[in-house]
């Protein structure tokens, strides 16, 4: 299919709203979930209590984002090699 003819029978309005949908879902479901665990990544040690408070109610807040990368990223110690 022909993308102009697409772009012909849907109306300009539309794809804007499309186009926003889109950008809504990437940054909640990609952007925002691999920033945080980044985050956590990098400041695990040395959180304070009210800083561990708000991440953790940024990963409540985003956990389907979160949900979808955990499968995919291992955050365990890389322990003390051959013993």
């Amino acid at each position: 299919m022909d993308f102009q003819f697409l772009t012909n029978q849907i109306p300009e309005e539309t794809l804007f709203v499309l186009l926003a949908y889109a950008l809504i879902a990437g940054l909640y479901l990609v952007v925002v979930p691999l920033a945080l665990y980044a985050w956590m990544n990098f400041r695990w040690h040395s959180m304070s209590k009210l800083e561990r408070l708000v991440i953790y109610g940024f990963v409540f807040l985003f956990f389907p984002g979160m949900i979808v990368f955990a499968p995919f990223i291992n955050f365990r110690l890389s322990g003390q090699g051959e013993v």
